[in-house]
């Protein structure tokens, strides 16, 4: 992918403008423009813009602006298009460099510290003078920022807090954003005419939560190191490490990172392996190798004698360490080598499993949609139920629902119910509150008109451990509860997960018959993986729920659904993978249980 030279308007010669760089171009002035208290309306237009021209994956954007395609690229407007003519033309953007002098640079990075925005940004600036992520830190530390008018103590805690987890998860992103990005990266590389076949590896193949890089192995026809160096020298790279080898790390200027590795033909298999890793599992696999006298060897399996032998394929090295094969989710280190040496692996859950969803929000609260439109996506999917759990009342800042609502409600299921004719099955639920005290939201009368409940904690997350724990165990003592929601509120990046004692909360739900929630909600994934497998082995059910505020949200369940093959969980372990009546049934064991 050589860089190409063209004349400009003005007549000098530039290096060509990819869609990637003028992305990241429109995404800094849109976060520049929110530090200077521009509207709403007018960032989103920038981020907007930024997200088109990235979709469009083009290396040079100056054919389709002279011909006036970039015109009619949707979300592409007259102030957008502005600045990547100014981009195309002269290689740079003279609103983004007036936008960096006028602008502390350290306060775009203020804004990546989680509860920080921009109005307090704006407050810390004036009134403090700070401008660097160090500055904010000595501010916070020595007091100053405690005493700013609406900051506090605790605010000021909560922003130390905030910047030791941002340097903890620095260059971490969402699993679903790696992906598509590692997908783009993937379509690049398969596209070098000296390239046979790529695939994705790294903790994107592994399915983790978050991820730090895009990690692509690629078989070549030709020169392996030729290869590699070609994407060095690509349109977007900032920088790039291992000149020369078969192996490039590139940063593009978007801070995207790429580990590729181009090989032989002959050694693609085993390469795909080792940089899918992880690194412990690697050993782990190659420990087993040597008690067969066999040796892995940069990209080749040797044998005693040291000749190369062939590896087809994956299944075909795990075979030849005694191993039954081991799908890339399981490969954590974390006994799947073992398990592997004895046929202990388990049949891990799939998409094709999954018979419903039982988290979601409509329009009665703070969904998007409405029942008909929710449940036509879950036929869609192939379900053949949808429980509607909007909020209860007292999550008063998502529309939660008064009693009075939940009779128009259920109305209204009913209703649809009966034009299915039983073809497909709309469940009452509800999002409970989990209250500071432990009651669920709504009284028993209330909470008896449910089919199913999922109770979750919305507030108060800074209780102590032993508080926290008290409070959720209590709430499982409803015999309402089917569900205990995302049981650790963390947001992944953004915000850690509260203080509760989750051996104890499994080991309760599991004595109690409540199914432990596997939120799938990307900013979620709450159960954490590790923690799925010790719901499996207590024998707690796990609910994976797409808490989707839309149609397109239900689509998290296949993230779901990859967390939960990656906590080794199986379909019997899954609430959601058995049909409408079993989970009617599971639901009404406890209140008749109660009842007598």
């Amino acid at each position: 992918m050589p860089w190409r030279r063209h004349a400009s308007a003005a007549g000098s010669y530039i290096q060509r403008m990819d869609s990637r760089t003028a992305a990241h171009t429109l995404s800094q002035i849109a976060a520049f423009l929110e530090l200077h208290g521009e509207s709403r309306f007018k960032t989103r237009a920038y981020r907007g813009a930024a997200r088109a021209l990235l979709a469009l994956e083009v290396p040079d954007l100056e054919p389709m602006l002279r011909s006036g395609e970039l015109e009619r690229v949707p979300d592409v407007g007259p102030a957008t298009l502005s600045v990547v003519r100014d981009l195309v033309q002269t290689g740079e953007s003279s609103m983004l460099d007036r936008l960096r002098e006028s602008t502390p640079e350290g306060l775009l990075e203020m804004r990546r510290v989680p509860g920080l925005g921009t109005s307090k940004i704006h407050a810390i600036h004036e009134q403090l003078g700070v401008e660097t992520l160090h500055d904010l830190e000595q501010a916070a530390r020595d007091g100053r920022l405690a005493e700013l008018p609406r900051f506090g103590p605790k605010t000021a805690e909560k922003i130390l807090k905030g910047i030791a987890f941002l340097r903890e998860s620095d260059a971490m992103v969402l699993f679903p954003h790696a992906l598509a990005e590692a997908g783009r990266l993937l379509r690049a590389v398969t596209a070098h005419p000296d390239v046979l076949r790529a695939a994705i590896a790294g903790g994107v193949r592994r399915r983790n939560e978050v991820v730090r890089e895009a990690r692509i192995v690629a078989a070549c026809g030709g020169s392996a190191s030729a290869v590699a160096s070609s994407f060095a020298h690509a349109p977007g790279v900032r920088d790039a490490v291992g000149l020369g080898g078969r192996s490039v790390r590139i940063r593009y200027v978007d801070g995207t990172l790429l580990d590729l590795r181009c090989v032989p033909e002959a050694e693609f298999a085993v390469a795909l392996w080792r940089a899918t890793g992880s690194d412990t599992h690697v050993a782990d696999v190659q420990q087993r190798m040597a008690g067969h006298d066999l040796t892995i060897a940069g990209d080749q399996v040797r044998g005693a004698d040291g000749v190369p032998i062939a590896v087809p394929d994956e299944p075909t090295l795990y075979r030849m360490a005694g191993l039954e094969y081991v799908p890339p989710e399981l490969r954590e280190g974390m006994g799947e080598v073992e398990a592997a040496s004895s046929g202990g692996l388990p049949g891990l859950l799939g998409d094709e499993d999954i018979r419903g969803n039982l988290h979601c929000h409509s329009q009665y609260s703070d969904g998007e949609a409405t029942i008909a439109e929710m449940a036509d996506a879950a036929r869609g999917r192939g379900w053949s139920y949808l429980g509607i759990t909007d909020h209860s009342q007292s999550a008063f800042y998502a529309g939660g629902l008064a009693p009075e609502a939940l009779v128009r409600q259920h109305a209204e299921i009913d209703e649809l119910n009966a034009r299915l004719g039983g073809e497909f099955l709309v469940l009452k639920g509800i999002e409970a509150d989990i209250l500071p005290c432990g009651r669920v939201d709504y009284d028993g009368q209330t909470l008896d008109q449910f089919d199913f409940v999922i109770a979750s904690v919305h507030s108060r997350f800074g209780m102590d451990e032993p508080q926290m724990t008290e409070r959720v165990l209590k709430a499982l003592d409803d015999p309402h509860v089917t569900v205990l929601g995302h049981p650790t509120g963390r947001l992944l990046l953004t915000r850690e997960p509260y203080a509760i004692d989750m051996h104890a909360v499994i080991e309760k739900a599991a004595s109690v018959g409540v199914a432990v929630e596997l939120n799938a909600d990307p900013h979620r994934l709450d159960l954490d993986w590790r923690l799925c497998r010790e719901a499996r082995r207590r024998g707690a059910l796990v609910e994976i729920g797409a808490d989707a505020h839309s149609p397109q949200g239900l689509d998290n369940m296949h993230i779901g659904v990859g967390i939960a093959r990656k906590g080794w969980l199986e379909p019997r372990d899954v609430l959601n993978a058995r049909s409408a009546a079993d989970v009617l049934t599971f639901a009404r064991k406890r209140r008749i249980a109660a009842a007598v």
